[in-house]
């Protein structure tokens, strides 16, 4: 099917917000609408560009409801571009559906290439970047302890977001399943003032941070398992 019109998928910074392309800026500024997951925050980002589109809500309460309007609204033409509070659409935040949506509408999706949190994380993390898998949020409270567990012998890198509140728990769960020699790292507030990049063994990370306390947005990235060596068989 030939594909019309456009969505534009806009990656936005995830703190400093200098982190924005010049193309994203191009694009925002020729767009006619701008999907917004919190239009407050991107309000914020548009004055500081001194960009004005009119915004309209998209974001996890709501985009069931609303896709089948944007996409008939692309469909007669209107340029749309979808950004989140931080980082790239769809990513652990509205989109997926939107997306899904115009493809199967042959409707035109340009994404632009831009911040992502889990990637920054990772190459900072100073673990292995060559085999990785990203989680997102672990799941809150029904099946938390089965996926922890599922991961437990998972080689790959292992990438999570995490809630402050929620960290020092996650960790102790994962030595607890994982062991705790495992290597890992807390990223905290990436590319922000206060900005920490936490390394150690998930039982040094518990500790240090019970005692200091958490706060900010968190990605934590965990070694993956050790393989075990086969042992060489001896010729006969």
């Amino acid at each position: 099917m030939e594909e019309t019109t456009s969505l534009y998928i806009v990656p936005t910074p995830i703190g400093n917000l200098e982190d924005i392309t010049l193309r994203a800026i191009r694009v925002l500024q020729e767009v006619d609408t701008i999907l917004a997951e919190d239009t407050r925050n991107t309000g914020f980002l548009l004055k500081h560009l001194d960009i004005q589109k009119p915004l309209h809500s998209h974001h996890a309460f709501n985009e069931h409801k609303t896709t089948a309007q944007i996409v008939e609204r692309l469909k007669k033409g209107e340029k749309i571009a979808l950004v989140s509070d931080a980082g790239t659409p769809a990513i652990s935040d509205p989109g997926f559906y939107l997306v899904r949506a115009c493809v199967e509408a042959g409707i035109k999706i340009e994404t632009l290439p831009g911040a992502s949190a889990f990637v920054l994380a990772l190459v900072n993390s100073g673990l292995p970047v060559d085999r990785f898998v990203f989680e997102g949020f672990l799941p809150h409270k029904k099946g938390r302890q089965t996926k922890i567990q599922a991961l437990a012998d998972e080689e790959r890198t292992v990438v999570f977001y995490e809630s402050p509140h929620r960290l020092i728990k996650t960790l102790e769960q994962l030595l607890e399943f994982w062991g705790e020699d495992r290597n890992a790292c807390v990223c905290r507030e990436l590319t922000k003032l206060h900005e920490e990049n936490a390394r150690g063994t998930l039982s040094e990370l518990a500790a240090y941070f019970k005692e200091k306390g958490v706060k900010g947005e968190i990605v934590l990235v965990v070694e993956g398992k050790t393989p075990v060596k086969e042992k060489k068989k001896k010729y006969e």
